[in-house]
């Protein structure tokens, strides 16, 4: 019998170990070559594990367990007979359904008869002091109230249950489902809290504000928006807009586009941004090299391809590896301000929020503009305030005035139209 033993692969440099998110086939059953056979969890994205030969396959771990890279997670039997015509687990329910027959046995629990057994006593039907005294405050009888306790005694439970009309539906005496889950973080959950909990216990953050009127963006995409979908296969969106405004401001302000590394500080002379995207595994952020040299056009359609990849669960560690600088967008879900937190080893974070239609003062005369609150989040370490605000002033240059600044002037030929 041939059979081969599957090792967990390395997902990516640095990265030891993995955790058994789910199970996409059930022991015993035959996979095909290169078929998807589990979803495994490392601690920075969620992947695939593609079976290496087809075959019959015994599971040699379960779902949540955490394997080390290169250890045996499954057997596939190579020489196993491709079953003809269903798969056998197209035949489970059918075997589940013999259960089902034996439905009728509920016929035979006479449990609405079962109250039969209690005897009356004495106690039937008597509040304990503690009741009575409950009772006797809300001005109830206790033959309203039906004991629980032993030999049908009413318990302070009881006649708290039952006051609770005359409470109002007081909190202090919920009524209402009282059941928990509990479940096991994932692997990349685990290590995202870990890295959130460390910036804040490590780096001296600070978060400094602005708005930013958003009326030319509005008008170049209601100008442009379908000529430059029509023509680069992808829709105009805020994101280029922010992206270019950044970039150029990271070149303005050098020391916001670094890190520390121990007691020394890196500069980039790239700008790597990371965007966040929120997926199914939660937050992922994956990286637009190079970002300073991208068109409108490039960095809209690298946006959607790394979102999608996100969003199917099919993004590389290679590409949420690295960053220089953080966009995150919690407009989208409606957030007006936020202080978002950096994302290491990065020195500094841009938040954007949701836009508002606010009364602003325009040349002396109150107009009413499409308005964006934006935090810059950052590592006062390496960053004085005086360039995180200045760098935060260019992005919003760059927002309110994007044909001037951000296109040379000439916006269709900034829009590569």
């Amino acid at each position: 019998m041939s059979v081969l033993e599957m090792k967990v692969p390395s997902p990516g440099e640095s990265i030891t170990e993995v955790e058994i998110a789910t199970w996409l086939v059930k022991d015993g059953d035959y996979v095909e070559k290169d078929q998807p056979i589990a979803e495994v969890d490392s601690d920075k994205a969620t992947l695939e594990l593609p079976a290496e030969q087809s075959g019959v396959i015994t599971l040699k771990a379960e779902e949540g367990d955490v394997v080390q890279v290169g250890q045996v997670v499954c057997l596939i039997d190579m020489d196993a007979a491709r079953p003809e015509g269903a798969a056998p687990a197209a035949e489970a329910p059918k075997q589940e359904e013999a259960p089902k027959a034996a439905e009728p046995a509920k016929q035979e629990a006479p449990k609405p008869a079962a109250p039969v057994a209690a005897p009356t006593t004495y106690a039937t039907g008597a509040p304990s002091p503690a009741a009575k005294k409950i009772l006797d405050e809300k001005g109830m009888d206790a033959a309203q109230v039906s004991g629980t306790g032993r030999d049908g005694r009413i318990t302070k439970t009881d006649a708290e249950l039952a006051a609770v009309p005359a409470l109002g539906g007081s909190p202090l005496t919920a009524t209402g489902s009282r059941s928990t889950t509990t479940t096991k973080l994932s692997v990349l959950r685990r290590k995202i809290a870990q890295r959130l909990v460390s910036v804040k216990n490590e780096t001296a953050m600070l978060t400094t504000f602005n708005e930013v009127d958003m009326s030319e963006i509005f008008r170049l995409r209601k100008l442009y928006k379908e000529e430059f979908a029509q023509k680069h296969g992808v829709g105009l969106g805020f994101m280029s807009f922010f992206t270019k405004a950044v970039t150029r401001a990271l070149q303005m302000y050098p020391d916001v586009n670094a890190s520390i590394d121990g007691d020394f500080k890196v500069n980039y002379d790239f700008c790597d941004i990371s965007i966040a995207v929120s997926g199914p595994k939660g937050l992922m952020v994956p990286v637009l090299r190079n970002a300073e040299n991208m068109s409108f056009s490039a960095v809209e359609a690298n946006i959607k391809d790394l979102a999608t990849k996100v969003r199917d669960g099919k993004i590389t560690v290679d590409e949420m590896t690295g960053g220089t600088f953080t966009i995150t967008n919690g407009g989208t879900f409606g957030s007006m301000m936020s202080t978002p937190i950096i994302n290491p080893p990065q020195s500094a974070i841009l938040g954007m929020h949701n836009i508002i239609q606010r009364p602003v003062a325009v040349d002396g005369q109150v107009v009413i503009r499409p308005m964006m609150y934006v935090a810059m989040s950052y590592d006062h370490r390496i960053i004085d305030g005086k360039e995180s605000v200045g760098f935060l002033v260019a992005v919003k240059e760059g927002i309110d005035n994007p044909v001037q600044v951000l296109m040379g002037g000439d916006e269709r030929k900034g829009l590569g139209l």
